[in-house]
This record gives C-alpha cells, sequence and structure tokens, in this order.
C-alpha cells in the first residue's frame, strides 16, 4: 500500500486514544505516506492532542511523507491553548 488517508474521529479524547492508536497503527506500518484529515474532528482533549503529535513523531521516525487535509479549527485551538510549540506538530497544523 502506498498511499493512506488516516480520517480522525469526530472526538480524541482519553477515551478514544487507545482504540484508535490500534485502528491506525497498522495503517501507518503499510504505507510509504500518508494523509490525516481532521475534517470531522470537533472535540479533542489534551491527550488527543499528545496523541496525534505521537503519531505524526512516529510517521516521520519511519521516514514516511505526511501531507495534513483540513486543518481543523478545534485543533488549532487546544494546540494555542496548551501552549504547545512543539515545531513538528506546528509545521503541519498551524501554517
Amino acid at each position: 500500500m502506498e498511499d493512506t488517508m488516516i480520517k480522525l474521529p469526530s472526538e480524541l479524547t482519553i477515551a478514544q486514544v487507545d482504540a484508535y492508536q490500534k485502528e491506525i497503527i497498522p495503517l501507518i506500518e503499510e504505507s510509504k505516506s500518508i494523509t490525516i484529515d481532521d475534517s470531522e474532528l470537533v472535540r479533542v482533549d489534551t491527550i488527543g492532542v499528545q496523541f496525534i503529535l505521537a503519531v505524526v513523531t512516529y510517521i516521520l521516525a519511519q521516514g514516511k511523507s505526511i501531507t495534513w487535509q483540513s486543518k481543523s479549527k478545534i485543533l488549532k485551538e487546544s494546540i494555542k491553548q496548551l501552549g504547545i510549540s512543539d515545531a513538528i506538530l506546528l509545521q503541519y497544523v498551524m501554517d
């Protein structure tokens, strides 16, 4: 599999992270290029933002490429509110 679309759920909170991680890790491992779509995301908590950062870091550490699609206002607001200034995450989400 070359390209994979990962669609973030409407809610990415501590309650969803474990199940969602199990769902997307195999997709990441089978792909060379990942598109992350956050268009349905309406609620994200601190754990959800940390999870997204971990996923982005994991994808890049494997030498794979990422394309970010949509750029959820909720995600941007959460990143600002939490004071996250991680360059990796900001590069994809905040431009």
